[in-house]
Order: structure tokens, then C-alpha cells, then sequence
């Protein structure tokens, strides 16, 4: 890929910070749930835009590892990746930083204050339980559970959600929180069918956690494989997998506690 820039020569400094730029915005990309192909484009894209002659990008599941070219001589880091959440802002927030780098609007030294200055924006967490414990509900109303079997979804899905967020502020495991989200979703939707709430409360059991399902990942990993990202794909795979588990793991743990099956019957 041609330097954008021309022929501008950079000294060894120069072509240094270039190289921690341009993986500093991998990082943020890969960390807040971009496929690797964006991250790649991304971080090569905006290497070039810098200065660069051209960068070279290998994405694993848990580190980045960079090399910058110009004129000969190459300028390798690696950087260790921390998962941060999913997070589409984040994502869209580096490609804005980055047409603005190729459009010129941006130098070096603006493109990386901007890089450190962004942050992920977080939605209110009493709405986020609102709107889950809703969207939960409504799939039990949309499967033909009624009024009853709606409201027991919302209490159950809430209440996860709930804890699924005091879990991940703690820093725990993800396995071990959709794991006990799980549980604790399960066990409450389980006294609906314990207490006959309702025409269909096994529905409840079923929709209350639906919110642990892995549908990002997923789809990355599929996205990841297609693309030619094998290694990265299959990891993607594995921990979504591993999450789904999880969530299995949990709810026979709450069916195991108060003998209800519910949705297996």
C-alpha cells in the first residue's frame, strides 16, 4: 500500500510512534469486539495514513503483534489484548479517527491524544435492566405465554440481568457469571411453573435467558473463518461455546434445586 503521505521521510522516532499508534487502535478495536478483518484494515490503513510505507498486522485471540515499514528498515511491537465488552461506539469512534488521519486532518501526535481520550459510552444500568427484563418478556408473550407468564420472564430476565452486571463489575470470570446469571433466572422463572402462573410458565423458563445468548461472538467467529482468520475464528468460537456452557451449566443447577424441568417437558 502507498504512504498517503509521499515520500516524507521519518526518522526512526517518527516510525516508532507511528507503530504504537497504529496498534494502540487495533488494540481498542479488538478489545471492544471488532472482527479481525476490520481491525487489520484499520490499524494498516491508518500506519500508511501516518507516514508508514506499510504495516503488517498477525491478530490472536489474546495479543497484537505490529510491524511498521519505511524504506528498509521495520519497527516491531506487540501489545496483550483484555477483553473491555462489546462495543460498537468504540469500534466506529477509531474508524472516524482514522478517515480523519487519511483526509490529513489529524497528525500523529492528534491521533494519539484522541486514541487515549476515547471512551466507551455506557447506557444507564437501571434502563439496561428495564429494557432486558422487556425484551425477555416479550419473546414469552410472542412464543403464546400470556400476561402471567410475561411478568414472571420480566422479574426473572431483570433480576439476572442484575446480577450479571454486579458479577461483571467485580471483575469475575465470564464463564462464572453466565453461569450464575443463568442459575439465578432459571430459579426464579422456575416458581411460575412450581406455582402454575400463568397459561404456558415453562415459556418463562426459556426466555428469561435469553439474554446470555453468545450471538456476537458468534457471528465474529463465523465472519472471522470466512475471511481467512482461521486461528482467531476457532478461539471465538471456543469461548462462545464455553460461555454457552455456562449458561447450561446454570440452568440444571436451578432445575436440579427445585425439581422442575419446566421447558425440557
Amino acid at each position: 500500500m502507498t504512504n498517503l503521505a509521499g515520500a516524507v521521510p521519518l526518522t526512526k522516532q517518527q516510525q516508532t510512534d507511528i507503530t504504537r499508534i497504529a496498534i494502540k487502535a487495533g488494540q481498542l478495536l479488538q478489545q471492544h469486539g471488532a472482527e479481525s478483518r476490520l481491525i487489520e484494515q484499520t490499524t494498516t490503513r491508518l500506519g500508511v495514513a501516518l507516514g508508514a510505507q506499510s504495516i503488517e498486522l498477525a491478530v490472536s485471540a489474546d495479543a497484537l503483534v505490529l510491524t511498521s515499514l519505511f524504506e528498509g528498515r521495520c519497527i516491531t511491537t506487540t501489545r496483550k489484548v483484555h477483553d473491555r465488552g462489546i462495543n460498537m461506539q468504540m469500534v466506529c469512534d477509531v474508524q472516524r479517527i482514522c478517515v480523519m488521519a487519511e483526509k490529513q486532518l489529524l497528525r500523529a501526535a492528534d491521533v494519539n491524544k484522541k486514541l487515549d481520550k476515547l471512551k466507551p459510552m455506557k447506557y444507564n444500568r437501571w434502563l439496561v435492566v428495564l429494557m432486558i427484563g422487556l425484551s425477555c418478556a416479550s419473546f414469552s408473550h410472542l412464543f403464546g405465554g400470556d400476561w402471567w407468564a410475561f411478568a414472571v420472564t420480566f422479574v426473572a430476565s431483570a433480576t439476572a440481568m442484575f446480577v450479571r452486571q454486579e458479577l461483571a463489575h467485580r471483575h469475575h470470570n465470564p464463564f462464572i457469571n453466565f453461569a450464575v446469571t443463568a442459575f439465578i433466572a432459571t430459579l426464579i422463572s422456575s416458581f411460575g411453573v412450581i406455582y402454575q402462573l400463568g397459561n404456558r410458565p415453562d415459556l418463562a423458563m426459556a426466555a428469561c435467558v435469553l439474554l446470555l445468548v453468545p450471538g456476537f461472538p458468534l457471528i465474529n467467529a463465523v465472519s472471522d473463518m470466512v475471511k481467512g482468520h482461521i486461528n482467531m475464528g476457532i478461539a471465538r468460537w471456543t469461548a462462545a461455546t464455553l460461555l454457552t456452557f455456562s449458561v447450561a451449566a446454570g440452568i440444571f443447577a436451578a432445575m436440579g434445586v427445585t425439581n422442575v424441568m419446566g421447558w425440557l417437558s
